[in-house]
């Protein structure tokens, strides 16, 4: 009787844990591919952005649009690994989502709405990373 509970709780288990690995996968795999597009844009010094005065981070453009294009790209990469439920690249993804929200921090007075809106994805790509248990994961890899 235990083993039936037993396996009759890890089946319910393991849908929500790679739903939520799943979700993530897409979200960072949507986020890395936008910030790779911001990241052209800043090289090409695009006028989508906002020059603000007496801000404390101020940076160049063309820097700055290659931060976001080799973060969108680690983002790209880390996210195959999360479809693959790889525990290195949930790791790397918390990891990964959080530098994106402190890019996206200080350049919010540049691209305000946009930036509010990357931090807000990232912080659901944080929790939904780290919200899957241990067992849960495991019990992903071994199927």
């Amino acid at each position: 009787m235990t083993a039936t509970h037993t396996a009759h709780t890890h089946t319910t288990k393991r849908p929500w844990a790679e739903g939520l690995t799943a979700f993530a996968a897409v979200m960072l795999m949507i986020a890395g591919v936008l910030d790779i597009c911001r990241g052209i844009a800043g090289i090409a010094e695009d006028d989508v952005f906002v020059t603000t005065s007496n801000y404390s981070f101020e940076y160049d453009l063309t820097g700055w649009g290659w931060i976001h294009l080799i973060l969108g790209a680690v983002a790209v990469l880390v996210s195959i690994g999360l479809f693959q439920t790889a525990l290195w690249a949930r790791v790397a993804g918390v990891a990964v989502a959080g530098l994106i929200i402190i890019a996206n921090f200080l350049s919010l007075p540049y691209y305000p709405v946009w930036s509010i809106v990357m931090i807000a994805v990232s912080g659901f790509i944080i929790w939904a990373l780290c919200v899957v248990r241990r067992d849960d994961s495991d019990q992903m890899e071994r199927s």
